[in-house]
Formats: structure tokens, C-alpha cells, sequence
């Protein structure tokens, strides 16, 4: 039950904090940070249950939730269906690291609190539901109910713009999700469950009496035409829909069939159209713009939250659904699809180093960030593939850590303006150390976590037989953009005779630049030491994804 625990726990702590009494502050603090904490337990337990040489799903639970007769259109059959892989279990651990985090973060909020923090829990058990859903219309569930608590977050605690940053983060995430819908419609129609279907059909008394060779009978029965249609079961279980053998003969989605729809193949325009969906949420250049409005008008730990999670389910989306369920589009496409991570690397980092706002700067190296996932998901290699997970929780690491020390500051002075702030390292000699790990580790640097995981996207890129050498060349840039808009921030900041730049209702820096509090120290320094830890010993997270990606690999043929 730790993955049910995972969702519905801090679910039912949401309702407990709307509940509760407005004056109940400092328990709903409290009340949230236990949940919270038990949530990276429920993790680690996880973790540690956790068989790596295992390629399939583990912690599997499933339950019968909706089954209805459509007469001659077959059954339609929904599950709550959960578990956990090498693609999701390390993003589940970085989930309750960072949500973990984004409370303590909060604990100087003070508007509105009661709603704050049961928005904040709902927001928490929709992001695990997301990561270990396994029927699609349960994912769809939890990915559409994430927009609420996080347009929420930033419409009513961000700052003077939040309500344009909310709006737009809410429209282009709802085009995204239409998008998925449609094509999840279309794979529901198209595939049937074999299992259920057997059952339906007689050819087995009981579930449990199925076997894999039970299961490729079934699924001769379906291409021969020897099933009735009224006894077909449609399912959205994702291990049904990533298999071939299951589409219907004369499915619009079937890889064989070849109906044109605006001059492409369904399955081609369908692939365009889940693939667009999650490239809105990781974000990819040109679908990027609604990120840097939402980081800059986002309170501190929404943008932790936003940085260190949100985006990696688009990428995690590719993996489980995009990639997974369209083998042939990924395989078609892996040189558009390179070009465009090559894109947002570079274009990325180009904005990331004209910016002046401190703030912004570290959004658009997101994007850039967020490109080598691309790259390394399109390389289709074991190393790129690797390599992109590995991403994925080092720049979640490394984002949070990031938004949280510029929260620091903010709160001191209300100003993000780079340009305001010289010699830091004198007043605020801890804050800079913290400062240099995350910027070091950032760009990459050897011994931080950075530099495993855009060295594998890398490798996985070169020895691809789809990506052209050269535009694998090209997205190395982006660690050099990356080295220069880090360390100049650093030297521009730190570095030099002590200054900021005055400011309303504080009488000069002394009562201004205090180092780190206890509390701004819980936080910054695990993350700093899992990032030098995750450099150090890779295999944390390469020990869970390596199975499954060998598997995936191996099973559509693409290596």
C-alpha cells in the first residue's frame, strides 16, 4: 500500500487543513511538514524495497474502479491501477525531497495560510499520482488536477503580475492536456485488454488462470477477427497500450493501418499531438514563454516545487507515454526531435545569459536544462535515455536549491536585480558557499551531479545512429553558456567591496545581509549534499533506471 499512501495521504490532509480553524496556524504548519516528511519515509521505503535487477513494474496495486457494457462496442474497463519502474521511482524520491523542502520554505508565510497549505498538500498527492499511475485515465486524472492548486498558488500569493503568469500558465497547460486527451481517446478505442477480454470471451474461467501464452492466443483471436466485438474489453492500462499485439485490426490507431489525416499518418499526427503536450509542461522551445512569467511572479516555494518537479513530468511523460506508446514516431522523428533539445539548450542559455533578474536567469537555464532531457529521450540509446532521468533528478536537486537561495536574498532585500548586489561573500560568507555548489554544480562541473547527467545525454547522443554528429556538437554550447552566465552572476555578486543598492524602510546593509538562519540551513544543505552526493556515487539513480531501460530499448526495437 506505499504508493496509495503516497497519493491519498496528503489528499486527506488537504481536506484536514480546509477544515481546520483559521487560528490554527502554527499546527497547519506543523500538521503539513509531518505529512510531508512521511511522504519521503513512504519514499525511502520504496526505494529500498526496490529490486534494480527487476526491468517491470514493482509495488503493484490494482483494483476494479469503473467497468461498464457498451453492447456492441465492447466493455469499457478503467483501473485504479499503480506502480513503480526505474523511469519513476527516482522522480517519486525527488518528489518528496523537494515537496519536503517547499514546506519548510513556507514556513514564513502568513497570507491566507489555511487555504495555502491545503492547496500545497493537494498539489503534493496529485504530483505522486502522476508518477505512479499506470492506467492512463488515472494519469489523466492527476495531470489535469495539478493545474487547479498550482494556478491557485500563484494567482493569489505570487507577486504584482500573478494573475497574468496563473492565466497563462493555466492555458497553455490546458492546451497541452486537450491534446493528451484526444489522443488518449483514440488509444482507448484502439487497444483492448487481453486479460479481461479472455475472461469475457470464456476462453479463461478466472484472471488468474491467464498466462503470456494465454495472452499472445488472445491477441491471435483479435487479428483474425475471431472475437466478438461486444465481448472486446477497451482498456487504458499503459502495459496494454504499449503493446502492439493489442490494437484492433481496423483501429485508427493501429500501426499498421495507414489512414492520412492532414497529410500524415494518424499514428504520426497523434505522436505530434501527446508529444506537444508534454513538451508545453517540460518546457521546449518555442512552447517555453508561460515558464519565466511563472517563476518570477511564483512565491519561493512554488517555484521550487514548479522548478524541481512540475517540469520533470513532461519528461517523464515522453518517457511513459510518448515514446512508449509511439515507438515508431519517436524512431521517424529522432532527428526533429534532437534538433528541437538542441534548440532549447542553446536558446536557453543565450537568454539566460542576457538576463538581469536573478530569477528569470535561473528559469531560462531550466530550459536550457530541460533540452538535454529531449535530447538524450530522442538519442535512443541506453546512455541518453539514462542520462536523461539522470538529468531530470539533478536539475531538480539543483533547481530547488537554486530558487530557494534567491528566495534568500529576496527576503532580505526585495530586489533580484543582479546589478544591485556586489561583495557578498563578505557579509554572507555561508550563503555563498551554498550559492557556489549550486552554481557549480549547475553548469556542469565534475563531482556534481550536473555533470553526470549531460555527460550521458551527451555520449548517448553521439553514438546514435539517428542524431547527426554535428548537432550533437552544437548542443555542447550549451554548457559553455551555462559556465558563463553562472560564474559571471557569481563574480558580479559575490565578489569585491560590499554593496547593494538602497532601498525603502532599512537603514544600510548591516541590518540587511544577514547570513544564513537555522532554517534557511535545513534546507540548503541537503541539497547540496545530495548533489555532490548524486556526482559522487551515479549509481543511485542509474542502479534503478538501468533494467527498465535495457528493457524498453530491447522491447521496441530501437537500439
Amino acid at each position: 500500500m506505499i504508493l496509495s499512501l503516497l497519493i491519498f495521504l496528503p489528499l486527506l490532509g488537504s481536506l484536514v487543513v480546509a477544515l481546520l480553524p483559521d487560528s490554527l496556524k502554527s499546527q497547519i504548519r506543523l500538521f503539513a511538514l509531518v505529512i510531508t516528511l512521511i511522504e519521503l519515509i513512504l519514499a525511502g521505503a520504496a526505494y529500498v524495497s526496490f529490486d534494480k535487477t527487476i526491468s517491470g513494474y514493482q509495488l503493484l496495486e490494482q483494483a476494479d474502479w469503473i467497468t461498464l457494457s457498451l453492447g456492441n462496442l465492447g466493455v469499457a474497463s478503467i483501473d485504479y491501477l499503480v506502480g513503480v519502474d526505474g523511469f519513476s521511482l527516482p522522480l517519486v524520491v525527488l518528489s518528496a525531497v523537494v515537496m519536503l523542502i517547499g514546506v519548510i520554505s513556507s514556513w514564513t508565510m502568513t497570507h491566507r495560510l489555511k487555504a495555502y497549505y491545503s492547496l500545497y498538500l493537494l498539489l503534493t498527492g496529485t504530483i505522486m499520482g502522476c508518477f505512479v499511475a499506470l492506467d492512463f485515465f488515472l494519469f489523466f486524472l492527476f495531470f489535469e488536477f495539478m493545474l487547479l492548486p498550482m494556478y491557485f498558488l500563484i494567482g493569489l500569493w505570487g507577486g504584482p503580475r500573478r494573475e497574468y503568469a496563473s492565466i497563462k500558465f493555466f492555458l497553455y497547460t490546458l492546451l497541452g492536456s486537450l491534446l493528451i486527451l484526444l489522443v488518449m481517446i483514440g488509444l482507448y478505442l484502439s487497444v483492448m485488454d487481453p486479460v479481461s477480454t479472455a475472461v469475457v470471451a470464456g476462453l479463461v474461467p478466472d484472471v488468474s488462470d491467464m498466462t503470456d501464452d494465454m495472452v499472445r492466443v488472445v491477441q491471435t483471436y483479435l487479428q483474425n477477427g475471431q472475437l466478438n466485438s461486444a465481448q472486446i474489453v477497451h482498456t487504458f492500462d499503459m502495459r496494454y497500450l504499449a503493446d502492439g499485439g493489442n490494437y484492433l485490426p481496423d483501429a485508427f490507431l493501429n500501426p499498421s493501418a495507414e489512414p492520412i489525416i492532414m497529410g500524415l499518418p494518424a499514428r504520426m499526427l497523434a505522436f505530434w499531438a501527446v508529444f506537444i503536450g508534454f513538451a508545453i509542461k517540460l518546457p521546449i522551445v518555442p512552447l517555453h514563454t508561460w515558464l519565466p512569467d511563472a517563476h518570477v511572479e511564483a512565491p519561493t516555494p512554488v517555484s521550487v516545487v514548479l522548478a524541481g518537479v512540475l517540469l520533470k513530468i513532461g519528461g517523464y511523460g515522453f518517457l511513459r507515454i510518448v515514446w512508449n506508446f509511439f515507438p515508431d514516431g519517436a524512431a521517424e522523428y529522432a532527428q526533429t526531435l534532437a534538433a528541437l533539445g538542441t534548440l532549447s539548450i542553446v536558446y536557453g542559455g543565450l537568454n539566460a545569459l542576457a538576463q538581469t533578474d536573478v530569477k528569470k536567469l535561473i528559469a531560462y537555464s531550466s530550459v536550457s536544462h530541460m533540452g538535454f532531457v529531449l535530447l538524450g529521450v530522442a538519442s535512443l540509446t541506453a546512455e541518453g535515455v539514462n542520462g536523461a532521468i539522470y538529468q531530470m533528478v539533478s536539475h531538480g536537486v539543483l533547481s530547488a536549491m537554486l530558487f530557494l537561495l534567491v528566495g534568500v536574498l529576496y527576503d532580505r532585500t526585495h530586489d533580484r536585480r543582479i546589478d544591485s548586489y556586489r561583495g557578498l561573500l563578505q557579509p554572507m560568507p555561508q550563503y555563498t558557499l551554498l550559492t557556489a555548489v549550486a552554481f557549480f554544480g549547475s553548469l556542469g562541473l565534475p563531482g556534481f551531479s550536473g555533470f553526470v547527467g549531460e555527460l550521458f545525454t551527451l555520449m548517448g547522443s553521439f553514438q546514435s545512429q539517428w542524431i547527426p554528429g554535428w548537432l550533437t556538437a552544437v548542443s555542447t554550447t550549451g554548457i559553455l553558456l551555462a559556465a558563463g552566465y553562472f560564474l559571471w552572476t557569481l563574480q558580479r555578486m559575490f565578489f569585491g567591496p560590499t554593496w547593494i543598492r538602497p532601498f525603502e524602510n532599512h537603514s544600510g546593509p548591516a541590518t540587511i545581509l544577514d547570513d544564513l538562519t537555522a532554517r534557511e540551513k535545513l534546507m540548503l544543505i541537503p541539497l547540496g549534499l545530495m548533489t555532490l552526493a548524486l556526482g559522487i556515487f551515479p549509481n543511485l539513480v542509474l542502479n534503478l533506471s538501468g533494467a527498465t531501460v535495457a528493457e524498453w530499448l530491447i522491447k521496441f526495437s530501437v537500439e
